[in-house]
């Protein structure tokens, strides 16, 4: 062994759990640290997931808003990237256990940027009816259901005695809610309605659904009404303080009316990953670790938890569950961590730098609150835009989206109207062969 892999042999160990937004901001604030940074993701890209509801609604194709992992950090030669599934962390040996690799992993510094996943709230046996929206497979799943309902009404001799195939309920009244009912009310009507001959747009049925007393519930009350007018515009039906009490397969109860479906889409909660169960420490009711003011754990300073895995309260409320909360929380750790192997004093608390909130409803309205600035319509989709084009971390990616979005402001037409199933092992054996 030469000299100089005796020295980086000897770096600290740094351990990164997830490559979503708080990952790789800690992995690039580590960037000339003298250690060696592991990151750890169950997938080999990293991805945008506020435009995911634009992949399941044919806007944009899976590489428009994702990026691999070993691609964005290929610079970084203090960096390695292992795609696998931690299934537990013994704090006592310092180690962290993953699926496929044999030993378990040491660590001198851990940081867990695990993020959530979707909460049923006790009915997990909903699951099966109303997917929801967290990952690449979870987009095309939807964009295969959305699709695949009109393409079985095509083929239905009369769809409009079967309304279960053109009723579509999203549950949730967040902004992945709101933008997920929007988008699918311009696909149908404004996409699909011309190529297909027997769906007739006035039998669709969109129903937004939300438990509590009004959508966005993050945004002020006047641009949640704002954000309501726009999607009744669309066609859709707001229904509020409408508790789904019960989901199966033909369809969901809410507020005791059977509403007869086979397309629930699920927006309502999520939870934290299993993070503080691997460290043993106290989590909050949606199950995120509660963190100090530094982002670490209590009594592990060598153990930090940063994004929608963190629960860390500023003013008396748990900061929310954003991509800049993420992003924000991981350059601080990484720098944090990067300073005390030099030796530096440790820095000030953490504190969030609101940038505010956006959503958009349609293809020529958003609502905006930043900066004390609240508005709705086309200069907040105009800023929309541009922060959403911002996050995306390759510049391919980047140009790929800004041209998508162009040729649908301009045509209406979207792309990537593709429904892409595995084809079992019994339909390829009897495909004729062609020469």
């Amino acid at each position: 062994m030469d000299s100089t892999s005796a020295t980086e042999a000897s770096f600290p160990r740094i351990i990164i759990v997830g490559g979503g937004f708080g990952g790789l901001a800690a992995a690039r604030a580590l960037s000339k640290a003298p250690a060696r940074v592991l990151l750890i993701d169950k997938t080999n890209h990293h991805v945008f997931q506020p435009l995911l509801y634009q992949v399941a609604t044919s806007v944009l194709s899976p590489e428009h808003i994702a990026a691999p992992i070993r691609h964005v950090l290929h610079r970084q030669t203090n960096v390695t990237v292992l795609q696998a599934t931690v299934t537990g962390v013994d704090v006592g040996k310092k180690v962290c256990l993953v699926d496929g690799v044999p030993l378990p992993l040491p660590y001198d510094y851990l940081v867990l940027a695990t993020g959530v996943r979707h909460s049923y709230f006790g009915h997990n046996e909903y699951a099966e009816y109303a997917p929801g929206l967290k990952t690449l497979t979870d987009a095309v799943q939807f964009r295969n259901k959305i699709l695949g309902a009109f393409e079985i009404c095509e083929r239905t001799p009369t769809p409009q005695d079967h309304l279960e195939l053109l009723t579509f309920v999203v549950v949730g009244g967040g902004p992945t809610g709101v933008e997920l009912a929007g988008a699918i009310a311009e696909l149908a009507r404004q996409t699909l309605a011309a190529e297909f001959r027997r769906f007739d747009p006035a039998s669709l049925k969109l129903i937004l659904v939300e438990a509590g007393p009004r959508i966005l519930p993050s945004f002020a009350e006047s641009l949640a009404a704002a954000a309501t007018a726009k999607l009744t515009k669309l066609g859709v039906e707001v229904r509020t303080g409408a508790p789904v009490e019960k989901v199966d397969a033909e369809g969901v109860i809410v507020r005791g009316e059977r509403i007869r479906t086979r397309n629930v889409f699920w927006a309502a909660g999520v939870k934290g990953s299993p993070a503080a169960h691997w460290l043993g420490v106290e989590a909050d009711r949606a199950g995120r670790a509660k963190v100090l003011a530094d982002c670490s754990v209590p009594a592990h300073p060598e153990i930090f938890v940063v994004g929608d895995t963190a629960c860390l309260e500023e003013g008396g409320k748990p900061l929310p569950g954003v991509a800049q909360v993420a992003i924000q929380q991981g350059r601080y750790v990484g720098r944090l961590i990067a300073g005390r192997l030099k030796g530096e004093p440790a820095p000030p608390a953490f504190k969030y730098f609101d940038k505010g909130n956006l959503a958009t409803v349609g293809r020529n309205f958003a609502v905006m609150e930043a900066f004390g600035i609240r508005t709705a319509g086309l200069f907040a989709k105009l800023v929309w835009a541009f922060v959403h084009i911002q996050f995306l971390v390759l510049t391919s990616s980047r140009i790929g989206t800004l041209f998508r979005w162009s040729w649908k402001l301009l045509t209406r037409q979207r792309l990537a109207r593709l429904i892409i199933e595995p084809e079992s092992p019994r339909d390829a054996r009897s495909q004729p062969v062609h020469s």
